[in-house]
């Protein structure tokens, strides 16, 4: 470990930064260095903007992912360097708004069915049951699921928040069987890593993503479906059987409303509770009704 490094790493854990943003913000210093080839404490503002740039032009990263990237260099550069940023010389991306990719009921069972090995199938089924995010769902622990009251506890979600969300009987089932296909017992988390599933550490996120891409591909769905696609399904179709929106904001773990009532814009039930003014209008090229 690098002495930059090291004084980058308890930067973030004297903040108290969740694990996985130190790890993020890490990689990219890391990352930043090698496309230059020199220390970071090397480079400044001119190579800052030459790596913003490149990010959209040569990786087609979005507005959201270089904006994570712009913050852990101004993190490394105002705090572990101590340097000025100026935000005039190297600005935060605009966000462009766009709706999420919603799969039906219909494609939902098609997904969960179509995963192998039968891990992926409880992998798809708890994320379409809690809406959990792949990082919460990675590290779910056995003790995280409390049959008695019928919720599964999330620890340390995004933002460091606990919260529980609800625990479905038919997820229950699921899980179950899950726990009696392991090998192995003894280690606490709900789903262990390894390909034979008997680590003393969980599964990676990637394992979650993979999950998901491929049962997609086995299922024959043409949409973009990613882990994060089941989160938005969870909430829209929620939102579609009558769920009000702060129940759904709780449930998500979001920390502001506004950021639950992007499902008002693709829930069925809400763009067809209003009709077009088109269908109100007598037009002469409209053929008359037969009786």
């Amino acid at each position: 470990m690098t002495h930059l490094r090291r004084m980058m790493l308890e930067d973030l854990q004297r903040r108290n930064y969740a694990q996985t943003t130190i790890s993020t913000y890490i990689r990219i210093v890391e990352d930043f260095s090698r496309r230059f080839h020199r220390s970071p404490d090397r480079l400044g503002p001119k190579h800052i903007r030459e790596y913003q740039s490149e990010l959209f032009a040569k990786r087609n990263f979005a507005a959201s992912t270089v904006t994570v990237y712009l913050a852990a260099l101004r993190f490394f550069y105002t705090k572990t360097l101590k340097r000025a940023w100026s935000t005039a010389e190297t600005p935060y991306p605009k966000r462009t708004f766009s709706l999420p990719t919603i799969l039906s009921q219909e494609e939902v069972a098609q997904l969960i069915d179509a995963a192998s090995p039968p891990m992926h199938g409880t992998l798809l089924m708890t994320l379409y049951a809690t809406g959990l995010r792949r990082a919460e769902l990675a590290r779910l622990k056995v003790t995280d699921v409390d049959s008695q009251r019928m919720v599964v506890h999330v620890q340390g979600g995004k933002g460091r928040k606990d919260r529980d969300v609800m625990l479905s009987p038919k997820l229950l089932g699921e899980l179950r069987k899950h726990w009696r296909r392991l090998n192995r017992h003894s280690s606490e988390w709900l789903f262990p890593g390894n390909r034979h599933h008997n680590s003393d550490r969980p599964i990676t996120t990637k394992v979650v993503w993979h999950a998901c891409r491929n049962a997609a591909k086995r299922a024959g769905l043409k949409k973009q479906v990613h882990p994060h696609t089941i989160r938005h399904c969870f909430a829209t179709h929620l939102l579609e059987r009558g769920a009000d929106l702060r129940s759904i904001q709780i449930l998500l773990g979001h920390n502001d409303l506004e950021q639950t009532t992007l499902y008002l814009h693709i829930s069925e039930r809400h763009l067809n509770a209003t009709t077009s003014p088109l269908d109100s209008l007598s037009l002469k090229s409209e053929s008359p009704q037969e009786e």
